[in-house]
């Protein structure tokens, strides 16, 4: 053989060849894939959405970072990025219209705060912000309105999301929801 080691069946590889490659697994995230922790009575009901969940549940169950009177910060479940976070409205609305004066209001100043905070504790070099409205515009939960705060880094889209298709994540989210919700202004 030229260069290439010869390896049993548990590699994956049809040819029994090594692909010199390394294996990150993250089976975590076959729930999110599967659908698995999707609720049977969907999302489209305030008992299904975990939006509507997540400000009932304390805050190592659920994540919340900090909240408002119209509107709360949450990690993402799944996120991009370390130190991805949601602005929801406590209020179960689909749609950015649907939203009242004063939710709109809380929602830019969160949105904000929330870069803010991201810059503070781990100098993020810049931000993609977004809402997706629809399934087809690439809602997950589109029954529930959520504005993304994403922090980027210079060099962060490297060979593993772009290639690997696996995204690293330094911190637990628990740690990064700590770190967040103590910087978070009172």
């Amino acid at each position: 053989m030229t260069g290439a080691e010869r390896h049993t069946d548990i590699d994956g590889m049809a040819d029994g060849l090594a692909d010199g490659l390394d294996r990150l697994w993250t089976p975590h995230r076959m729930t999110y894939i599967s659908g698995e922790d999707r609720p049977a009575e969907g999302y489209e009901k305030p008992t299904g959405c975990p939006f509507c969940r997540a400000p009932k549940l304390p805050p190592e169950e659920s994540l919340v970072v900090a909240r408002g009177e119209h509107v709360f910060v949450v990690l993402n479940l799944y996120p991009y990025n370390p130190g991805h976070l949601l602005v929801c409205p406590y209020r179960h609305v689909a749609d950015y219209t649907d939203l009242d004066v004063p939710e709109t209001t809380e929602l830019a100043s969160y949105t904000q705060t929330a870069m803010r905070v991201i810059r503070k504790v781990s100098n993020a070099h810049g931000f993609n912000l977004g809402m997706n409205q629809g399934g087809v515009a690439g809602a997950g939960i589109a029954a529930h309105l959520h504005q993304h705060v994403v922090p980027r880094w210079g060099g962060d889209a490297n060979f593993m999301p772009v290639i690997g298709r696996t995204k690293v994540l330094p911190q637990l989210l628990g740690d990064t929801r700590d770190l967040l919700a103590r910087a978070w202004p009172s």
